[in-house]
């Protein structure tokens, strides 16, 4: 695949500045008496597309499923949009959407009975729904396939119809947990596309998880470097590269900087199933 490099829009232009779609403060999760997450701080400013990066056991996934009200801290504070993640849990549920990293979409069920099921369980109004359903689709080049059962779908089909399943009540706030796991080349890029297009057209803000360094760089406007739980180092792609005082520094040299490790494809239905499930397991 041809490298591809994204035009990033200045902050002020996407209405970030002084604007928090997601803050943390001393966020930590235990589990027994393991640490999962370790007095995690972060800002992540609305309009921006915040990566996550770590390998398998950093916190990334236990970071997302807290945030998305899966999983209740330990302690901290947490805010999304300006809501009380503990106190305001329901009206937290109106405002994010969410694609895991297990498969979402139901193999049995067509694209659009999928997307109706999804637009009932939002309470969209009755008369909104077929509308709503039908700019999603649109959107994510579904039209043709609307009808079709996500059992036929190739592995990048899948991910964009769950994609459009966790934005069809309009979030503020996107997380997205591993967004091309098991995805050939030509599908992650699509979906690369489809996660610019959000946040350039209509002011999403995305919190994603991934492994693959060439995504972040591409996609993120900011990331946060995890490794056990704990919160390594923060910033633009383009300034931790800097960081190594390197001319040709990428963001795999500035992994194995900061954590001392290396970070760690046209797929189907059943292999894009098995594929998440295992990657979920590790993660």
């Amino acid at each position: 695949m041809a490298r591809l490099t994204r035009r990033s829009q200045p902050l002020e232009a996407l209405g970030m500045v002084g604007s928090a779609a997601v803050e943390m403060r001393s966020l930590t999760r235990h589990f027994g008496k393991f640490t999962a997450v370790d007095d995690l701080n972060l800002t992540v400013q609305t309009g921006e597309i915040f990566g996550l990066l770590g390998p398998n056991g950093a916190g990334k996934t236990t970071v997302i499923k807290i945030l998305t009200t899966l999983l209740p801290p330990s302690s901290g504070q947490i805010s999304i949009s300006g809501l009380n993640l503990v106190r305001q849990s329901a009206l937290v549920r109106r405002v994010i959407g969410y694609v895991p990293q297990a498969l979402s979409a139901d193999g049995s069920l067509t694209g659009y009975e999928n997307l109706l099921i999804f637009a009932k369980l939002y309470d969209i109004p009755r008369e909104q729904r077929k509308h709503r359903i039908a700019d999603v689709l649109e959107l994510m080049g579904l039209q043709a396939a609307a009808h079709r059962l996500v059992r036929q779908y190739s592995g990048g089909m899948i991910r964009k119809l769950e994609i459009a399943q966790a934005i069809l009540h309009r979030p503020r706030v996107l997380f997205l947990d591993e967004p091309t796991v098991g995805l050939d080349p030509l599908a992650r890029s699509q979906v690369w596309e489809l996660v610019t297009q959000l946040q350039s057209n209509y002011g999403t803000t995305v919190v994603l998880t991934t492994h693959f360094l060439e995504e972040a760089n591409y996609l993120c406007d900011r990331v946060l470097i995890m490794h056990q739980g704990q919160a390594i180092v923060t910033g633009t792609p383009s300034d931790l590269k800097a960081s190594l005082g390197k001319p040709d520094a990428t963001l795999d040299d500035v992994f194995i900087q900061y954590t001392g490790d290396p970070l760690m494809s046209g797929t189907n239905y059943h292999e894009t199933s098995k594929l998440r499930r295992t990657t979920q397991r590790l993660g």
